[in-house]
């Protein structure tokens, strides 16, 4: 085995590595990482032109996050630096969760998984195309279809490394699917608008004229929403989706969300789902959190 870099890094209070773990287990199919006991495997892009990093993350004995990055002796500050940032921003670390709890302690819905999940952080998807075309995937069908379908569009797609007899995934790139036609797609049964959708938006990121940093520098989340509704292919649940995995706004709430409606009938005992109206009561208290909020109840079933 070749000698490799090893990064530390802090963790905030509260973190829970445990649940981080046991969120990111949900789906032998991700194609994107891997876990193996307690230990993730991921491809981290680099900045600069630098090849991507392949690395694994596991809790340190002493605390944090230990990352080695594997098969590589020596790895540039601005490159660790990147890692880190990287790592910091997949699991949310600058986040302050304790005003999250505060309200959700006195929530009748929400207190019942804070103690069930408590210090689990919102897993993020840092890259705009991969939240827009996980977001696609997965309109209309369930959790784990989305997954085999993910894993085929990256497997076909997407480039690979191999370190130390392991493969790495690297998520496909807007200029690759921007060139594919729909029926190219057909093979791995995802629907003609789904292909459709996927090509449209990987057209507007390759030509520049879609991008994360010129949405959040819009700085409203109205603006944000518009923009992203906008979108063929894109309509409210998708546009939230997005703006709370990969944009981070605290306020993104994906309301007619049926994995959402299916953990507050879970947790109140009701036969029945909610209805829009019933959550947007319930939903009074979370003012500012609502993403989370909704990260929590989808984890009750996810």
């Amino acid at each position: 085995m070749t000698e490799s870099v090893l990064l530390h890094i802090e963790t905030p209070e509260p973190f829970s590595y445990k649940e981080t773990v046991n969120y990111l287990r949900r789906s032998a199919n991700e194609p994107l990482y891997q876990v193996e006991g307690d230990t993730v495997y991921r491809l981290i892009p680099s900045g600069s032109g630098e090849k991507p990093a392949a690395v694994e993350i596991r809790e340190s004995g002493n605390g944090g996050l230990l990352v080695r990055v594997i098969g590589e002796e020596r790895v540039s500050d601005e490159r660790q630096r990147g890692i880190e940032a990287y790592i910091r921003e997949w699991f949310d670390f600058d986040t302050d969760l304790l005003p999250f709890y505060e309200m959700a302690e006195k929530d009748p819905l929400l207190v019942h998984t804070i103690g069930r999940f408590h210090g689990l952080r919102s897993v993020g998807i840092s890259d705009l195309f991969e939240a827009l075309c996980w977001g696609i995937i997965g309109q209309q069908i369930n959790l784990a279809f989305a997954y085999t379908l993910k894993r085929r569009f990256v497997e076909a797609y997407g480039q690979s490394v191999v370190r130390e007899g392991r493969t790495f995934w690297q998520f496909p790139v807007p200029g690759i699917i921007a060139a594919l036609k729909p029926e190219d797609m057909a093979s791995m049964q995802m629907t003609g608008k789904k292909s459709e959708y996927l090509i449209g938006v990987a057209k507007l990121m390759a030509e520049g004229s879609l991008d994360k940093q010129s949405l959040l520098a819009l700085g409203d989340f109205a603006a944000i929403e518009k923009q992203l509704t906008g979108i063929r292919g894109i309509g409210p649940w998708t546009a939230n989706y997005v703006l709370m995995r990969c944009l981070r706004l605290p306020n993104a709430f994906p309301i007619a969300d049926v994995g959402l409606h299916n953990s507050i009938k879970a947790l109140t005992g009701s036969e029945a789902k909610p209805a829009i109206s019933e959550i947007r009561r319930m939903a009074e208290g979370w003012k500012g959190w609502e993403s989370y909020a909704t990260f929590y109840l989808w984890r009750i079933l996810y």
